[in-house]
């Protein structure tokens, strides 16, 4: 006879969905200030003055993350919430089937 499955733990969904933005957000800030240092830079060679980096934070790579990191919280914020809607419904029936 098959064993039976955990049920879903809603603790965990909160934790899902903060590290998965966290863990995105800080991803988005490394992508976006390295294109961002490298578009400063290369805009500063172009017109033959010295590159003001801080530019690349302030106007780029901050809120292009903070952008990514609201969309990804509401994105996570739905998925997790569906499965874990559709995983206590399983548990459901499967507690049902016994």
């Amino acid at each position: 006879m098959p064993s039976r499955s955990q049920p879903p733990n809603p603790v965990l969904v909160p934790i899902r969905i903060l590290l998965l933005t966290i863990v995105s957000t800080l991803l988005a800030f490394a992508v976006s200030l390295l294109l961002g240092i490298l578009g400063t830079v290369a805009w500063a060679a172009l017109h033959h003055v010295s590159p003001t980096l801080t530019l690349a934070y302030r106007h780029f790579a901050l809120p292009l993350a903070v952008a990514v990191g609201l969309v990804v919280l509401i994105v996570a914020t739905v998925l997790e919430v569906r499965h874990y809607r559709q995983a206590k419904a399983l548990a459901a029936l499967e507690r049902a089937s016994f």
